[in-house]
């Protein structure tokens, strides 16, 4: 195991929470975070001091907000802070990695420098933990083949020389964490089971989204 990767027993029992929507943070994936706002600064700053720890979880929009903000989805996942720069304008760069996915128990007063915070449950998630996985079941020409037309429909450019050279596992999540789908969408990825069955979910939204936006052909004068 790495050097700081941490054990189940060392997980923290209470968590900072940045609640974003449509920003996906999986076991394993790295998420590059921009941190501006006066809040989210002092929980960046307060996690560094405190074990570099916080979870990423989304607004729920079916949900009436409440004394504390936005109504929350019930899943979210803890990531760790391994990088860290600081902007003369005050900004912080930072990457967070997932670590594990937890199911939010309870929700605590704001902590002092106004960011929300909760009680983690993390017994459903064990698993995420290990560093070797084991083989996702990936059918990964399905997947190559909804990949180029999702990306050809909104215009981005892809290294396709790298996607191909990136393991399953790895693949299924960055594509996950990278592709511009919608909160919901994002949260039925995070919520998959393993990464087998998140790696079939993706393969469906991929083939919708590409669907959708495929420009109409034969249509009539």
């Amino acid at each position: 195991m790495p050097a700081f990767h941490p054990r189940f027993a060392e997980l923290p029992e209470e968590i900072a929470v940045f609640p974003l929507s449509g920003a996906l943070l999986l076991p394993q994936g790295r998420l590059p975070l921009n941190v501006f706002e006066p809040r989210y600064l002092a929980m960046t700053l307060d996690s560094l001091a405190r074990g570099r720890m916080f979870g990423m979880v989304q607004p729920d929009a079916r949900l009436p907000a409440g004394a504390t903000g936005p109504g929350l989805y019930a899943i979210g996942c803890l990531g760790r802070l391994t990088s860290f720069s600081e902007t003369e304008d005050g900004r912080l760069l930072i990457t967070l990695t997932g670590l594990i996915r937890f199911r939010i128990a309870e929700e605590l007063p704001l902590a002092p420098g106004g960011y929300r915070r909760v009680r983690a449950d993390y017994g459903s998630y064990a698993g995420d933990l290990a560093t070797d996985p084991g083989p996702t079941a990936c059918d990964r020409a399905a997947l190559l083949a909804a990949l180029r037309p999702y990306f050809r429909a909104r215009g981005i450019e892809a290294n396709w020389e790298a996607v191909e050279q990136t393991a399953d596992a790895m693949l299924v999540t960055t594509l996950s964490m990278v592709c511009p789908f919608e909160a919901s969408e994002k949260q039925a990825l995070l919520e998959a089971a393993d990464t087998t069955e998140r790696a079939r979910t993706l393969v469906t939204l991929l083939r919708m989204g590409g669907a959708a936006n495929a420009p109409c052909e034969g249509r009539p004068s």
